[in-house]
């Protein structure tokens, strides 16, 4: 009985230590890779803007080949939207809507991952020394969720290669190579 009072006392520890500590975790995620190309905004800004042209670059249509999209009527930009559905777990399911596209400097989608929640992706792109450096980034708001803060903590090594894996992808595309 003595033992059973002492795992019981642990398991309310440990709950209370996870819930209570990921209140001291950030609310907000962000994850942010840059990649710089040779070519000018113009001749890249398509490629992210029209969301049929990222099947092109995409780190993860790969990882898929079963994977089924579907584009509504708006060819880019603002108001362009795709949804994605895929048994592979590191692909998901989810939809993306244009929310914002300033040619060709930047552009920013809403995603929706249903259960897993919703981001706000965002492409810069800059003049820099031997091109356009193309920033490709997302935030999330884990809000009150302590399973979504912890998780925060490892986004960055989720996405993060994913993101350098697309940028890389579209620079290749982009130059030509």
């Amino acid at each position: 009985m003595r033992i059973i009072k002492w795992v019981v006392r642990l398991l309310v520890l440990l709950a209370v230590i996870f819930v209570g500590g990921a209140f001291l975790l950030p609310k907000e995620t962000s994850v942010a890779r840059t990649v710089t190309m040779n070519a000018a905004p113009e001749v890249i800004f398509p490629y992210i803007a029209n969301l049929r042209a990222n099947q092109s670059w995409s780190p993860w249509l790969d990882r898929d080949p079963d994977i089924q999209l579907a584009f509504n009527d708006v060819p880019e930009g603002v108001g362009a939207a795709m949804s994605w559905q895929s048994e592979h777990p590191q692909v998901g399911s989810g939809n993306m809507i244009i929310i914002e596209a300033q040619d060709p400097r930047r552009l920013v989608t809403a995603l929706d991952f249903g259960e897993m929640g919703t981001a706000t992706a965002y492409f810069n792109l800059v003049a820099a020394e031997g091109g356009t450096a193309v920033t490709w980034g997302f935030t999330s708001d884990n809000g009150n969720n302590p399973m979504f803060r912890w998780m925060g903590l490892m986004m960055d090594g989720w996405v993060g290669p994913d993101y350098e894996q697309g940028l890389n992808n579209l620079k290749k595309l982009v130059e030509g190579a």
